[in-house]
């Protein structure tokens, strides 16, 4: 394996939980703030959960529908808009850090765990969470997985670290139900020390229909992987956001095969990301650095019937652009990990201590 050991990796993951978790205490739980756009005001509206596990797995279905998912084998589903969350997590599952999480329904999910070796796995469900099929589990002890993304109901890629000197990538085109390794020789070779980030499960991302991106960090710069043929072959080019042992590309977001956003920084230096975050017109061929966040950010999201607006998250605050990624600026200081909006427009968040909220936009 050419990245870096699996205990590192475990430590890196291990010191993110502990870094965000004075954040949390003193931003998520309290009262979010809002700043005003040049044409809307965003705000987050608190939906507590119950929980305080730590929910980096995020999937909006639409306003009232969500589902969320986390550490120790935390899964949650909310049927009225946050206003109650029910436990719908796989049976035997408290040691699982369940950190993405594709819904496409009120009751068929997809759902990712992490972690080396066979701790890496996926389930489905479709009858909403009341029983859950284990569709795949790892066998490789050097093999790492970690986010995933799909195209429709039925097509969807999972991204793993590189084994071999090769990033690996799984498929489907049943909606989960059975998985194949798509074959490594269309695939790049990874640098020395690269690796993708498990942190809000947009390190991958997909739009169009055929075009898929992933984006790495952890050695001397971040690139971003691109396809053109849902996952079969590969090109890579570098970006400009910055890269460091435990930094580069956390969540990539793309409005369309052309238009796109990379956010990310060093998560063991929250507050300082001056070059955290890009954006591409050309499908990913070309990077430029944006204006701000400033700080490290963990997942981005495009919001619907917005033109060019996205919001990214993270530990230390809140960021939106309305001007496709150029600019950033900043609307709460809360914590989030993960946001996601589903195509009816309606947008959510999650991230540690069970935080969760919906975006609340404003006119």
């Amino acid at each position: 394996m050419t990245t870096k050991p699996q205990t590192y990796r475990i430590v890196l993951l291990a010191a993110a939980t502990a870094l965000v978790l004075g954040a949390a205490l003193a931003g998520a739980l309290a009262a979010p703030g809002a700043a005003a756009g040049p044409k809307a005001s965003f705000t987050w509206q608190l939906r507590p959960t119950g929980t305080t596990s730590g929910l980096r797995g995020l999937s909006a279905v639409d306003d009232q529908v969500a589902w969320v998912s986390g550490s120790g084998g935390t899964v949650l589903r909310t049927l009225d808009g946050g206003a109650t969350w029910q436990d719908v997590a796989p049976p035997d599952a408290d040691a699982q850090a369940f950190r993405d999480l594709e819904a496409f329904t009120a009751d068929h999910a997809v759902l990712l765990a992490i972690g080396p070796g066979d701790a890496s796995r996926v389930y489905v469900t479709e009858d909403g969470g009341a029983t859950w099929t284990m569709t795949f589990q790892n066998t490789d002890p050097a093999a790492f997985y970690d986010c995933m993304a799909f195209f429709d109901r039925h097509r969807g890629l999972v991204m793993g670290d590189p084994v071999g000197g090769k990033f690996q990538i799984l498929s489907t085109d049943d909606g989960g139900r059975s998985w194949q390794l798509v074959p490594s020789s269309g695939m790049p070779d990874a640098l020395p020390g690269e690796f993708g980030f498990a942190a809000s499960g947009t390190c991958i991302e997909v739009a169009g229909g055929r075009d898929a991106w992933f984006g790495t960090g952890g050695d001397v710069v971040s690139r971003v992987f691109h396809s053109d043929d849902r996952g079969s072959t590969w090109e890579v080019v570098n970006t400009p956001v910055a890269s460091s042992p435990a930094g580069g590309i956390f969540s990539l977001a793309f409005a369309d095969p052309r238009h796109g956003i990379a956010v990310g920084g060093d998560f063991l230096d929250p507050t300082n990301a001056p070059a955290g975050a890009a954006y591409t017109q050309d499908g990913g061929a070309t990077w430029t650095l944006a204006d701000g966040p400033g700080e490290y950010r963990s997942g981005s999201a495009w919001v619907p019937r917005l033109p060019k607006t996205a919001v990214a998250v993270g530990p230390t605050g809140s960021d939106v652009t309305t001007d496709g990624g150029r600019t950033w600026t900043r609307f709460d200081t809360g914590s989030f990990d993960a946001v996601d909006c589903a195509r009816t427009g309606a947008c959510w968040a999650s991230g540690a201590q069970g935080a969760a909220a919906r975006l609340v936009v404003t006119r």
